[in-house]
């Protein structure tokens, strides 16, 4: 009897920790889920209202920058740029948009020869900028997020 009891006691003991439960926190389960996706990819790239019959996520991307790049050369175009050299560059332009949809510049490679021939390029690609119709910001899992990419642009000046 009295092992019977002994072993009744440990056994009891023992089993109590079956009982308890562990409770997962809301922050452990945002951080694991967190980890999962991938940041750099978004759900839908930002887009001009032109895009918007555009379906598939690839295509709105190509929209997107083609309507950028034409915007850009047609200001350029406007502007009877004149230079003592020909330009043929590619300039490569790093662009953020914000979540409330505001583009920005935030950074422009350009060769040495095109900014001596054209000095005010980097204020003409800022004006060309200001000229863009409404940007709808780059969504990630429902929720507005800013996206920075860049793009190449092709100048010739003759």
């Amino acid at each position: 009897m009295r092992y019977s009891f002994v072993f009744l006691l440990i056994l009891l003991l023992t089993s109590c920790d079956y009982f308890n439960v562990k409770k997962t926190s809301s922050e452990a389960i945002l951080k694991e889920e967190l980890e999962t996706f991938n940041w750099n990819d978004v759900d839908e790239y930002p887009s001009f209202s032109v895009c918007d019959s555009v379906l598939s996520k690839d295509e709105k991307t190509q929209c997107f920058q083609e309507t950028i790049t034409n915007n850009i050369i047609s200001f350029l175009q406007d502007e009877k740029i004149v230079v003592t050299q020909d330009v043929n560059d590619t300039i490569r332009l790093g662009f953020q948009v914000s979540e409330v949809g505001d583009l920005l510049l935030n950074r422009s490679e350009i060769d040495s020869l095109t900014v001596r021939e054209i000095p005010n390029i980097r204020a003409l690609l800022d004006k060309s900028l200001k000229t863009l119709p409404k940007i709808y910001p780059a969504i990630k899992r429902g929720q507005q997020v800013t996206t920075e990419f860049d793009l190449p642009i092709i100048i010739s000046v003759n």
